[in-house]
């Protein structure tokens, strides 16, 4: 049912308690262009509602945790019942969250299993192999995983004042929260690619091809939903596939991006590595590119548009990515990959146009919203600072781990109940 204006107009007192509790006050977001033009960090990171995407809040499984098929999904039923019989008779390994103590696996790596050899070249006939590396010499294929990010503005001004584009691998709870952030990305020309729907550590082999297609249809519909593109690529979480997993994302037309080079920024914010850890990890990338390693074929770093840490990092490193490769690309144009969604009113530029000053062609256009942008009552993420102007590193926007600290002392429950309360006046269950 869609919300009356009165029930517009009570669920904003209720956001603009919200924001007089809080302290914040989120500038006013109808668009792309206007969520973009917002510095402070903690105004980025303020709820809003955007009914491009809550009004449709209940086709799509609870945010931020696994994806299952709902009863009145037909179109994932259909695509279920159309590739099930493609999908391999091969045992998941290990549990949803990673734990692969009982996993007895033979050494021969019959099931071509990243997470046990890094095997990006499939077993099963027919499949075609991961992508590890780009065939340009001197080139990165550069992307971000986890967005998008609700306090990335500072970030993508950096990019843009480099006219540089990325592959962007975005989680689809995060593009639910954050709306107007995934549409930048399309606007501005970078390549949307998906990661997965819910907590970005949670692994991929050990979880039910029933669950897994969801896992990936709903994510791209998500960012089809929001920002009117179909991507046609993914990154598994943690690297973890294999040839079960990628016959699943091959019936549903998808390529496979791994990596050779792993910065671990992430793992700061969880607390199993450090600052100087992660420079290091960048700089053996780039003493690699300085020393011939990529004089034949190019690389691909992990990186993440996870938090602010993760941001400022990438910044503090590309001018020394710049100096030691000729080439810093999305992967999709250093693949040559000029169609990277399912739609056709879109395309990439082609390696030698984009090294060559074309960077973007056709770029896309944000989805239009009638609604007025108050409270996202389903918005519950917390500021993790802007990269480039905070030196703090605090929690991303996504729920994984709970470990970032809230920008106000308002009590949990007290935000809870005016975030509810909101929620039913527009009609849209949130918690």
């Amino acid at each position: 049912m869609k919300p009356t204006q009165t029930t517009v107009k009570l669920a904003s007192f209720f956001a603009i308690s919200l924001s007089l509790l809080t302290g914040v006050v989120a500038q006013d977001r109808s668009n792309e262009e206007q969520e973009a033009q917002i510095s402070d960090p903690n105004e980025e990171c303020a709820p809003y509602y955007w009914a491009g995407s809550a009004d449709h809040l209940s086709s799509f499984p609870t945010i931020w945790e696994p994806a299952s098929i709902l009863s009145t999904d037909t179109a994932a039923q259909d695509k279920w019942n159309e590739i099930k019989d493609k999908i391999p008779n091969i045992p998941p390994k290990g549990t949803h969250n990673g734990d692969f103590s009982g996993v007895n696996y033979p050494a021969d790596d019959p099931d071509c299993w990243w997470t046990a050899h890094q095997c990006v070249t499939p077993k099963l006939a027919g499949l075609p192999p991961d992508i590890s590396s780009v065939p340009e010499p001197l080139t990165v294929g550069y992307g971000f995983d986890d967005g998008p990010n609700c306090s990335h503005n500072a970030f993508y001004d950096y990019l843009q004042e480099n006219n540089q584009k990325a592959t962007m691998f975005f989680i689809g709870s995060n593009v639910m929260d954050w709306p107007l952030e995934a549409q930048r990305a399309v606007v501005e020309g970078h390549e949307i690619c998906v990661r997965k729907y819910d907590l970005p550590f949670h692994r991929n082999v050990g979880i039910d091809a029933t669950v897994k297609i969801p896992g990936h249809t709903i994510t791209m519909q998500a960012i089809k939903l929001v920002a009117g593109v179909t991507p046609t690529c993914w990154r598994p979480p943690f690297g973890d596939t294999d040839d079960r997993i990628r016959a699943i994302a091959n019936a549903l037309g998808m390529t496979t991006i791994t990596w050779q080079y792993d910065s671990d920024d992430w793992q700061v914010a969880a607390g199993k590595a450090t600052p100087e850890q992660v420079d290091q990890n960048y700089m053996d990338f780039i003493n690699a590119a300085k020393t011939g390693k990529f004089d034949t074929e190019g690389g691909i770093i992990l990186t993440h548009e996870l938090n602010n840490f993760t941001m400022s990092e990438a910044v503090k490193f590309y001018p020394q990515l710049k100096e030691a490769f000729k080439y810093i690309v999305p992967v999709g144009v250093a693949m040559n990959k000029t169609q990277p969604y399912v739609e056709t009113n879109y395309t990439l530029p082609t390696f030698e146009e984009y090294i060559s000053g074309t960077i973007t062609k056709d770029p896309g256009s944000a989805p239009e919203s009638t609604s007025s942008t108050t409270s996202n009552a389903r918005a519950s993420a917390t500021p993790s600072g802007s990269a480039g102007k905070s030196n703090s590193s605090q929690s991303s926007s996504s729920h994984a781990a709970n470990n970032g600290s809230s920008s106000n002392n308002l009590s949990i429950s007290l935000l809870q109940t005016l975030l509810s309360v909101a929620s039913l006046l527009i009609g849209t269950a949130l918690l």
